[in-house]
């Protein structure tokens, strides 16, 4: 183990995307949801949509779409723990009929 660590660092200290192959050490939240099948989410999804777009456009939502059988959603999030707190709670979009928040998670991802 230790040789493959030498020689990781050797070759990530000589790397000419150097930057790129170093871990990333921030955080991100996650959400998941769940839908039971209710239209009823539908009437504020739109403003929730608009939400997100703000928030990607000012780099706080990295990622967000419901998952391909629309029985739920994943959502990324760049912001702190305060931020994402208040985020969920300023939606009323994950208060919605229909719109179960399945997990609320701190994510130390390697890479980004």
């Amino acid at each position: 183990m230790r040789q493959w660590l030498d020689a990781f660092r050797q070759v990530r200290a000589t790397s000419p995307t150097r930057e790129r192959a170093l871990p990333y050490d921030g955080r991100v939240y996650l959400l998941e949801l769940a839908f039971d099948g209710s239209p009823d989410r539908l009437a504020v999804r739109p403003a929730h949509r608009e939400r997100l777009r703000v928030l990607h456009e000012a780099g706080r939502v990295v990622m967000a779409g419901p998952y391909s059988d629309e029985t739920g959603a994943l959502l990324l999030f760049d912001v702190t723990a305060k931020e994402f707190d208040a985020i969920i709670d300023d939606d009323p979009y994950y208060r919605a009929p229909g719109v179960t928040i399945v997990r609320r998670q701190e994510w130390v991802p390697l890479f980004r």
